[in-house]
């Protein structure tokens, strides 16, 4: 079977050493700006040990756009202004592979 460069990059997307590669990658960035479409899921921590979870992946299969849920992450934010103690960004490894990788490979190509 003779495989395009096409179908190679996408079989080697899905292989577990693929993304913990992009997963290593990614734990050494500074997570201050990253693109709402790369993150699963924002888990917000509050002051008596409380934690509320949204699932952006879930939004956006039960049909939300990104900027619907931008909103409701704002209007979230602002209700739990007040006891948020810390938020953690659980980051889509694969989206993030999927955006960077084939800008990486023209960039690499032209070598």
């Amino acid at each position: 079977m003779v495989l395009t460069n096409q179908r190679l990059w996408w079989q080697m997307q899905h292989t577990d050493d693929f993304l913990n590669q992009w997963e290593l990658i990614i734990n050494d960035v500074s997570k201050t700006d990253v693109p709402l479409e790369c993150i699963k899921k924002v888990v917000i921590k509050m002051t008596g040990g409380k934690q509320k979870t949204i699932n952006i992946h879930a939004l956006v299969k039960q049909g939300l756009s990104m900027e619907e849920v931008e909103s409701v992450l704002t209007r979230t934010f602002n209700e739990l202004d007040a006891v948020i103690r810390d938020v953690d960004f659980v980051v889509d490894i694969s989206a993030v592979a999927n955006m960077v990788q084939p800008e990486t490979d023209k960039l690499l190509g032209k070598l």
